[in-house]
């Protein structure tokens, strides 16, 4: 842990899984409830000082880190892969996103603008100004180790706030080399703090003090939920960025090229293992056997295997839980009638986490995949007839966060654009994500935005009235 600028040593250690090996990456010290009590101090007597300086001041330190961030490019790389997984190809972009994070950050930490009010009475003079809201606390998953601290650490330490991030304790590796690299960049005392421990144990410090002001959570939306709850207690504020299932529909007009890379880039990419991963095909009927044999053809052509390999498609799921609840998502659909294309089962020749990327057609909206996030490597394939019923359909869910939909009709793009509910939409683009832009979603997949704007997730509005009469 680095607390107050300090690392921390403790003889409670937490074993870290390759999930492609099943060896132990490493072994790290974890922390207790005092722990969290002294990050929570060092973070609030951080705060004066850090949100303090101008914004200039801050940017020139996130500048720094982003630099670092990209010169360290293949040790953050291996070190996300062997600690979760992905394909090393997959890692190098989330490093790369990564820096774009604190790059993004370090320029708008310059643009925290307020307002001049014109005042409805002679003799006043109204504004409106922007201030850190306080200290912050993150709590980071493990499928994106580094660029998930990024997108919460780099908004808020720009605004001025000062943060204690708790990354998750299956993938927590990355956080360490991220606060190697703070630790680098000489970031003043107290202003960034790593906690790693039991979540009870050294979460519950976090939502019960009021002196930490923000929480910012990834993760599910049960555990969402909770950690909402619990911050009512002090009126904290919080972002949730939390589950997803999301519909690609792929209409009769699709450039069926392009629909089916677009599938095998976002639902294969991660093994599946992403909140924005694609958990529903719609395909229209006209075109939907086609658009199956292309699929399962270009699918053949993955490369499942440990993903330090420079030629892996798909890496390891991340535990054997995760394994557990992709064959069973896949044993429901076949039994209620779904029939499998491709795949369907553990990969049994490795010895880690591996399951073959996965078709299955006629599936009906009955099925628990339907319904439920599967979070792994399987394409649930179902046939839709027109526009009206396919929203519908893809709108039916408690989640909200991605979708994307394949079309060369403009009047079509714009109305199903503005008729599905999510928050993020893709037109014919199977990653519509960049740093530059907003991030979240709608009903149960999150509050607030990260990415873009993010900025204001962390600054308070202060308004001011001076009578100069």
């Amino acid at each position: 842990m680095y607390i107050n600028n300090e690392w921390i040593v403790t003889d409670k250690k937490l074993k870290v899984i390759n999930p492609s090996t099943l060896e132990v990456f490493a072994q790290i010290s974890q922390g207790t409830k005092d722990h969290a009590e002294k990050t929570i101090q060092a973070a609030a007597d951080a705060f004066d000082g850090w949100s303090g300086l101008t914004g200039l001041e801050r940017s020139i330190y996130l500048e720094k880190v982003a630099s670092k961030i990209l010169e360290k490019k293949e040790i953050l790389a291996q070190t996300i892969t062997k600690e979760m997984g992905k394909a090393i190809r997959n890692a190098r972009y989330e490093v790369e996103s990564t820096a774009s994070f604190f790059k993004w950050f370090a320029e708008e930490a310059r643009r925290t603008y307020g307002e001049v009010i014109p005042s409805p009475k002679q003799g006043k003079r109204l504004m409106e100004i922007k201030q850190p809201v306080g200290v912050v606390a993150a709590i980071t998953p493990w499928n994106f180790p580094l660029s998930m601290g990024a997108r919460k650490l780099a908004p808020a330490l720009a605004a001025g706030c000062t943060v204690i991030l708790r990354p998750s304790n299956a993938s927590p590796m990355s956080a360490i080399e991220l606060f190697k690299i703070f630790e680098e960049c000489e970031l003043p005392k107290g202003v960034v703090n790593l906690l790693i421990g039991p979540a009870g144990e050294v979460t519950e410090p976090l939502l019960e003090s009021n002196e930490v002001r923000k929480i910012t959570f990834t993760g599910s939306t049960e555990i969402g939920k909770e950690l909402a709850n619990k911050a009512t207690n002090t009126m904290k504020r919080i972002s949730m960025e939390l589950g997803g299932h999301a519909p690609y529909i792929v209409f009769e007009d699709a450039n069926l090229k392009a629909a089916v890379e677009g599938a095998l880039t976002i639902k294969f990419g991660c093994a599946g293992q992403q909140c924005t991963s694609v958990n529903r095909f719609y395909v229209h009927e006209k075109i939907y056997d086609e658009f199956v044999e292309l699929y399962k053809a270009a699918t053949s052509k993955l490369v499942v295997q440990d993903g330090l390999s420079e030629s892996t498609d798909v890496g390891p799921l991340i535990n054997e839980k995760a394994i557990e609840k992709v064959q069973e998502h896949i044993d429901d659909a076949l039994v209620k009638g779904a029939v499998l294309v491709a795949g369907g089962k553990r990969v049994e020749q490795t010895k880690g986490y591996f399951f073959e990327p996965t078709i299955i057609r006629d599936v009906t909206d009955n099925m628990k995949i339907s319904y439920e996030e599967t979070f792994g490597p399987v394409a649930p394939i179902f046939k839709f007839s027109d526009e009206k019923e396919v929203l519908e359909r893809a709108n039916n869910t408690q989640y909200g966060l991605a979708a994307y939909f394949f079309t060369q009709d403009l009047s079509r793009a714009y109305r199903v654009a503005e008729k599905l509910q999510f928050g993020i939409i893709g037109i014919n683009d199977p990653y519509p994500f960049a740093t530059e832009g907003s991030f979240g979603g709608f009903k149960e997949s999150g509050v607030g935005r990260e990415g873009g704007h993010g900025i204001s997730e962390y600054l308070e509005t202060k308004f001011i009235s001076t009578n100069i009469s």
